[in-house]
């Protein structure tokens, strides 16, 4: 069994952002995967336990949107409720007390008993595209929950106030500017630098899609 680190620091306390990321990497990932998806601010109250079947990937955590992106844009998914709990379940590390536990006998058998059929998760977060920055890497470049086949290039990004045009490269660009990343979502970046500390960019800074205008002759 191999085990891969896909994302350790995800926005803190930011489920939708998140989803957003999720449902953008595991396609990435061979079918038959086990997910061990952590980002859980409501840990220890009232929000489930679940697994996620989408598309033949497994994906183990909390039923609170995180998986909900994935479970509505797949062509098949089921979802089963998390029966079993351990002998010592803390209240404020699912992730470690259950959720693992978990994901590691997904990942190496069928544990009998441990899951019980659900018709869907609990909290389902809308399945279309996140019109807002969902992560900034080390880099400075910040992604956002649009879909890069969504915005031709032609398309203007509007973010605080600035109006970014497509390039292709980081090569092309002459400044700010967005392209469509490893990903397939709309990333903003800038050339050797930057662009979450030049545009004031964070986790949650909306940005809109425009139509290129043409100045008048």
């Amino acid at each position: 069994m191999r085990v891969l680190d896909a994302l350790h620091h995800a926005p803190d306390f930011a489920i939708a952002p998140a989803a957003h990321l999720l449902a953008a990497l595991a396609p990435r990932y061979p079918r038959g995967a086990v997910f061990l998806g952590v980002v859980d601010p409501g840990v220890g109250g009232k929000r489930g336990a679940i697994v996620v079947e989408a598309d033949g990937r497994r994906f183990v955590g909390p039923d609170n949107g995180l998986f909900s992106i994935l479970w509505q844009r797949a062509r098949r998914a089921l979802c089963h409720r998390i029966a079993w709990r351990p002998e010592r379940l803390s209240s404020s590390f699912h992730g470690r007390d259950l959720f693992a536990p978990v994901a590691a006998a997904l990942a190496t058998r069928v544990p009998r008993g441990w899951l019980e059929p659900k018709s869907r998760p609990d909290v389902r977060l809308p399945a279309g595209d996140l019109p807002q920055v969902i992560y900034i890497d080390h880099y400075g470049n910040a992604l956002t929950g649009i879909r890069a086949a969504s915005l031709p290039g032609k398309k203007i990004v509007l973010v605080k106030g600035r109006r970014l045009r497509h390039a292709g490269t980081f090569e092309a660009a002459r400044g700010p500017f967005w392209y469509g990343n490893s990903l397939d979502l709309v990333e903003i970046a800038l050339p050797r630098g930057s662009a979450a500390r030049r545009l004031g960019l964070r986790v949650g800074t909306p940005v809109h899609r425009a139509q290129e205008t043409r100045m008048a002759r």
